[in-house]
């Protein structure tokens, strides 16, 4: 069961409408009492057979604990630029900010403080107005940035706090030496205004192209989640690699990637009629062969004959996906990405 645990809060007895709550009998009242006298060992077993959805990497203790520690979040809003933003999840901000229900962020520098007093003095003195880091995208006012977190190992920290507020299934990593994170913001005037951001692995034998992705919420719904999906695959591109996002994925994270793998493949599949290879479309791509094939398994366009898989490519059928997947988003303007592939320099 997935349980949306971005509305917890503590809500007062007054709020409760409890005239509406029904009490449902259980049909099977046997089976309740037979429960009733499991033992705890019998219990602790059927406890550990259950993995909640979106936490498969966890053990059942392990998962025990992420939930009772992540149950309530500790921060509830941030000032970040020129919004408040009320957050959604848990987020282990070291223990001197606990008693702080807001946080007041650098929106250049990411570093993070109590009191609004406190960023004003620090904003006279920050002379960052925008990500450290190498522009490598600039198209009209959107611009990406990619920070080497060994480079930049305090602003990876912050970005990972911050964006830990955001998502409920993300891992904190502390040792951010071994990613790089590429940081989309909007420009003006002011500077380069985070929107979002993803990370990426240095090195990764998995050929994860893409560990976490996050758009904040104020800029949410205007396209930009599939911009980083698509920029990700053109960065594996420039590699020369197939890239596919690191497992597990959210609910959310799975329906953005799907879309996006739909819209990709199906616009292919329509120039061709059909008339090309699994292989084929992993090498235009950069998309992993399995995510081709679950994502066409999913929409029932592949069939399994004499052995090998055939793509079924009814063109009103292709149209009536492609519909239902939505609109694309924000292009990715390959022409000005300047951009080569990390190395470790010695």
């Amino acid at each position: 069961m997935i349980v949306n645990r971005r509305l917890d809060e503590w809500v007062k007895l007054e709020q409760l409408d409890l005239d509406s709550v029904e009490t449902v009998v259980d049909e099977k009242v046997e089976d309740k009492v037979a429960s009733l006298k499991m033992t705890r060992h019998q219990k602790r077993k059927i406890d550990e057979t259950h993995v909640e959805v979106g936490h498969e990497e966890l053990d059942a203790a392990s998962l025990r604990e992420h939930e009772e520690f992540t149950k309530v979040k500790n921060i509830a809003t941030i000032e970040l630029g020129r919004y408040e933003i009320e957050t959604w999840y848990f987020s282990p901000f070291p223990p001197e900010y606990n008693d702080s229900l807001k946080l007041y962020f650098c929106e250049f520098c990411l570093n993070f403080m109590k009191r609004k007093e406190q960023l004003q003095r620090h904003m006279r003195k920050c002379d960052l107005k925008h990500p450290p880091g190498d522009e490598i995208y600039r198209s009209g006012t959107l611009s990406m940035f990619e920070v080497d977190g060994k480079k930049n190992k305090v602003y990876g920290q912050n970005l990972c706090y911050l964006a830990k507020l955001f998502l409920d299934h993300k891992t904190l990593y502390y040792d951010v030496d071994l990613f790089l994170f590429y940081v989309l913001c909007e420009c003006d005037d002011r500077g380069c205004h985070m929107v979002g951001y993803f990370s990426k692995e240095k090195h990764s034998e998995e050929s994860y192209n893409l560990a976490c992705i996050l758009t904040l919420p104020p800029y949410q719904r205007k396209g930009y989640g599939k911009f980083l999906i698509a920029f990700s695959y053109e960065l594996s591109k420039k590699e020369g690699k197939v890239g596919t996002p690191e497992r597990p994925l959210s609910d959310l994270g799975l329906l953005s990637y799907r879309g996006y793998w739909t819209r990709v493949l199906l616009d292919i599949l329509k120039k061709h009629k059909g008339n090309i290879s699994i292989k084929e479309l992993s090498d235009m791509t950069a998309i992993k062969a399995e995510d081709i094939l679950t994502t066409l398994q999913s929409l029932e366009l592949i069939q399994y004959r004499k052995g090998q898989h055939v793509i079924c490519a009814d063109p009103k059928v292709l149209d009536r996906h492609l519909k239902a997947a939505g609109r694309g988003g924000l292009e990715v303007d390959v022409s000005k990405l300047i951009w080569t592939p990390y190395k470790e320099q010695s």
